[in-house]
């Protein structure tokens, strides 16, 4: 009987044994968990605070970058200006510059128009000569230059100054150019002062008589040419 008693006594120490290391691990599992739960939460909190300090860093990196753009942008816009007023002065320029081209080129057409008016030739009521064609004249003659000086004397010698320059102004009345102009007869034109020439162009059978007349200080300048019906001079 005392032997049943210890064995039941034993297995009741036993028990209670078991039963304090259970709730000795269930403590320590429920410690384990809260202390697990306790870290993940507050890896959370701390990865939550720190994602908006990022943004609120990166936000603010945005705020001070913004005026740094603006200003980026208004030197831009200021380069743009001083382009654009650049442009603008060298288009001005261009137009100005349009403008007096076309301004010269108008007065040189006008000039042109003035000479070539002057230079026109005016049929006139002719001598009679039944060898001749036409009369002109014109008011855009003028006198050729000359390189003599002092008192003039007419001088008939081919190849002096003042045949020379006889030939000239007789090439000028008839619009021949000196170079082809074929001189075919030169005389005295009645007085001292006075010539009368007979010329053509190379081979072209049109004929001209040409009269002119000395200017002092200025030369000889011609005052009218007759269109010839044959070259009575050949």
């Amino acid at each position: 009987m005392g032997s049943r008693f210890n064995q039941r006594d034993q297995k009741r120490k036993v028990n209670k044994i078991y039963n304090i290391a259970i709730t000795i691990v269930s403590i320590l599992i429920v410690i384990v968990a809260v202390s697990i739960f306790l870290s993940d939460d507050g890896t959370e909190s701390k990865k939550a605070t720190t994602k908006p300090k990022q943004v609120a860093e990166t936000e603010k990196g945005k705020v001070v970058d913004k005026p740094a753009g603006k200003e980026e942008e208004t030197d831009s816009e200021k380069e743009d200006a001083v382009g654009d007023s650049e442009a603008t002065e060298e288009d001005a320029e261009k137009e100005d510059s349009k403008a007096k081209e076309e301004d010269a080129e108008e007065k040189t057409e006008d000039d042109a128009d003035s000479e070539k008016a002057g230079d026109e030739l005016v049929e006139v009521e002719g001598s009679g000569d039944g060898n001749v064609a036409a009369t002109y004249t014109s008011e855009g003659w003028k006198p050729v230059g000359t390189e003599q000086s002092g008192e003039h004397t007419t001088s008939f010698e081919k190849g002096s100054v003042d045949w020379n320059e006889m030939s000239k102004a007789i090439a000028s009345g008839a619009g021949i150019d000196e170079g082809s102009m074929k001189l075919w007869w030169l005389q005295n034109g009645g007085s001292p002062t006075t010539a009368i020439g007979t010329v053509s162009e190379g081979d072209n059978p049109k004929t001209f008589r040409v009269y002119i007349e000395w200017v002092d200080g200025s030369g000889w300048k011609p005052v009218k040419v007759e269109e010839l019906k044959t070259n009575d001079k050949r």
